[in-house]
């Protein structure tokens, strides 16, 4: 993909304003990361909103609470959504982001630390350093007076890190997401890829149940350690039959093609080491691949469950999250401009691969939006003790955006 002579100056003028503010972003992130939004249970929210608007306000960008018609009324006690706009008329390019983090390991990690190009603290990875991008990608956009025929709109959501309930998925449920869109960016930990896919995801947590008793008597007791086993050996047979399947997306390097059926992630139960255990449980982690169908996976799931309970296992069991999986075609108009962006920035060329994980690309996808995630954090630092962003690819993935923008809805 070659540039135009157009698109060139675009770029020079877009990275000219973006290249001297590596410092002014930085501040804006460390302000965010102090704000412990932790998720669960949804720590912060209204703090973290008052900040980001303060500090926008102040870069003269007004941002908007998202909520539907007074027919439909958001709870008293949900947590904001944002939005804030450039440009004018219908066609909509989105940018998205989360403003939910992990739990912390240590409190220390909401004491931002910066070492030269390097922002630490929880959330500077997944993804407040990719908020400051889009924000900083929209001024830039807004200050190099770029005419666009159309206009970016910025989305901030809380609870992406537990399913979206709250967030993306009440806006999708109310109409609010993706209005007029032809596409839509993520600013997502990607490590210098796209991900223009994403795996579903079915999440349970089962209880077996079974009878108390002291172990001198435990004839007189029910075992549900013992019945949790005859459930698992169940799905594990399920599960040698789920990873044989594979997928024809691109994928990252150490990764697997293969779907996922994991047992176990989390497990408990019992009372003490003297009594017959009266409750066992465990998790069910089940990745599904975009060639699967969601709801089909999740009924072969359930009728393993109730043949057990019908074989006189007594169970029950919740769902702990779902969501479905998502797959945009690389060669979309936003795709490609995304595309020749990353090359004209970075002078890479642009790596396309399904996410091992679960996507908010999939709400936007769902009403035909294609949708891809890039940003500058890397997955390896995600939710780990030692998170951090480079600020330079902050700077750069801002630069990212707003060229993708441009190349997209330049008059």
């Amino acid at each position: 993909m070659k540039a135009s002579a157009a698109q060139n100056k675009s770029l020079e003028r877009l990275l000219a304003w973006l290249q001297p503010r590596e410092d002014e972003m930085a501040a804006l992130l460390a302000e965010l990361v102090a704000v412990p939004t932790e998720n669960p249970p949804g720590n912060r929210y209204r703090e973290f909103v008052e900040a980001f608007e303060r500090r926008a306000e102040k870069l003269g960008q007004k941002l908007e609470k998202l909520a539907p018609t007074s027919q439909q009324p958001q709870p008293a006690d949900a947590p904001p959504c944002l939005s804030t706009s450039c440009g004018q008329g219908e066609r909509t390019l989105y940018f998205h982001g989360h403003y939910d983090v992990v739990p912390a390991q240590s409190a220390g990690q909401f004491q931002p630390q910066r070492k030269d190009h390097f922002l630490f603290g929880r959330g500077a990875c997944d993804m407040k350093g990719g908020i400051v991008a889009m924000l900083y990608a929209i001024l830039a956009l807004r200050e190099c007076q770029v005419e666009l025929d159309g206009k970016v709109h910025l989305t901030l959501v809380p609870d992406e890190e537990t399913g979206g309930a709250r967030g993306s998925a009440w806006l999708a449920e109310h109409g609010l997401l993706g209005r007029n869109g032809i596409g839509m960016l993520l600013a997502e930990p990607t490590s210098g890829v796209v991900w223009n896919a994403n795996r579903g995801a079915i999440s349970l947590r089962v209880r077996v149940l079974g009878k108390p008793a002291h172990v001198g008597l435990q004839h007189q007791g029910v075992n549900a350690f013992e019945r949790m086993h005859r459930v698992v050996e169940k799905l594990q047979k399920l599960k040698s039959e789920v990873e044989g399947r594979t997928t024809a997306l691109n994928i990252g390097a150490g990764q697997a093609r293969n779907s996922i059926l994991m047992l176990g992630g989390q497990s408990g139960g019992g009372t003490n080491f003297n009594v017959v255990p009266d409750n066992c449980w465990f998790t069910i982690d089940r990745r599904i691949n975009p060639e699967e169908n969601l709801g089909e996976e999740k009924a072969r799931l359930i009728e393993v469950l109730e043949d057990c309970h019908r074989e006189r296992v007594s169970l029950d069991w919740e769902v702990l999250q779902e969501g479905g999986s998502s797959a945009s075609p690389v060669d979309t108009p936003v795709g490609q401009a995304l595309a020749q962006a990353i090359q004209e920035v970075t002078g890479a060329e642009a790596q396309f691969e399904l996410c091992p994980g679960l996507l908010e690309n999939r709400f936007y996808a769902a009403h035909g939006v294609p949708s891809y995630a890039y940003g500058p954090g890397l997955l390896s630092v995600a939710h780990g003790s030692n998170e951090y962003v480079d600020l330079r690819r902050v700077v750069e993935c801002a630069g990212i955006y707003a060229l993708t923008a441009s190349n997209l809805l330049s008059k």
